[in-house]
């Protein structure tokens, strides 16, 4: 799946457009959906084993244009792209429409407003974090290492972070029963669920898909938690359906690799050291104090102290 991924993505960064239409609207029959899927699969290096699904033209809001959403998968990956017709069917421009009156990330806030997960930091912050995460990812411990070390400690009242599962089930075979038992933990208490975010990247190297729920009974005696109640949880899969919805949101945001970070609807896929993402949190900051488009809009939840975060 990576290398399907890793092709349908560096076309994205190789091509940019093709031409700019130009004169007023006409018939989207003018359109022809053979011809225009013939040129994106070669325009992005798609062969046949990607499936490609062109949508109907509909007016777009500049006059002249219509918009065509084309989206691409292979396996359990998807990329959804959006096109701009001419009137006449012949031109066409790549890319995404900006409004100056509101937040250029919209669409991902609009979809992030849906999450679940865990959350740490100040309820009603300017800086929202969203990490998609996998418990057997090696890059998601680093992401976690970085977070812990600096976050809080260097912006105690800016930011909230919520965590959302994404486990990668066909390269990482334990990653989604280890999501299960961590909304297990959260389901008794958040602090808990932290602690075994914490410990199960630590000891990321020593599970295996046969010992995991051994290893996860283990921390819990030692951690104080409910045993009992636990175990019914882990047994009955009742953290299911929490995971899936997270799961979903993922996909609905076409993610197809983790970590995935989103700070303030800004999507950051490739791994980035902590001087980069405070750069990009101070101009978030900076930019909220006027735009105020942004941010936590959760006013009421209790934030509680985490040793991931070095609280």
């Amino acid at each position: 799946m990576r290398t399907w991924c890793v092709r349908l993505l560096a076309a994205g960064v190789i091509f940019c457009a093709v031409a700019v239409g130009q004169d007023a609207p006409g018939s989207e029959s003018n359109f022809d959906k053979t011809t225009f899927e013939i040129y994106v699969r070669h325009l992005f290096a798609w062969g046949p084993d990607i499936k490609v699904e062109i949508g109907e033209p509909r007016l777009s809001a500049v006059k002249g244009l219509r918009e065509v959403t084309v989206l691409a998968s292979a396996g359990g990956a998807s990329l959804e792209q959006t096109f701009f017709v001419s009137a006449d069917g012949k031109k066409i421009i790549r890319g995404a429409m900006y409004d100056l009156e509101q937040n250029p990330f919209k669409s991902e806030l609009d979809k992030l407003a849906s999450l679940n997960g865990p959350s740490l930091g100040t309820p009603g912050a300017p800086v929202v974090l969203v990490l998609f995460t996998d418990f057997q990812c090696p890059y998601c411990r680093e992401m976690a290492r970085i977070l812990k070390d600096n976050l809080l400690k260097t912006y105690p009242k800016q930011v909230r972070l919520y965590l959302q599962e994404f486990p990668l089930e066909q390269i990482h075979p334990w990653a989604k029963d280890a999501a299960l038992a961590g909304r297990c933990f959260n389901q008794q208490s958040p602090e808990l669920f932290w602690r075994f975010h914490d410990w199960i990247f630590e000891h990321q190297a020593e599970i295996t898909p046969s010992n995991l729920k051994e290893k996860v009974l283990g921390f819990a005696e030692t951690a104080g938690a409910d045993l009992l109640q636990l175990n019914r949880c882990l047994d009955s899969r009742m953290m299911e359906g929490e995971v899936m919805l997270s799961v979903e949101l993922a996909r609905s945001l076409q993610l197809n690799s983790t970590p995935t970070l989103f700070i303030n609807g800004r999507r950051i896929v490739a791994q980035i050291g902590w001087e980069q993402l405070r750069s990009i949190i101070d101009s978030e900051i900076e930019y909220q104090k006027t735009a105020k488009n942004a941010g936590d809009t959760n006013c009421c939840e209790v934030s509680l102290p985490s040793p991931l975060l070095g609280r």
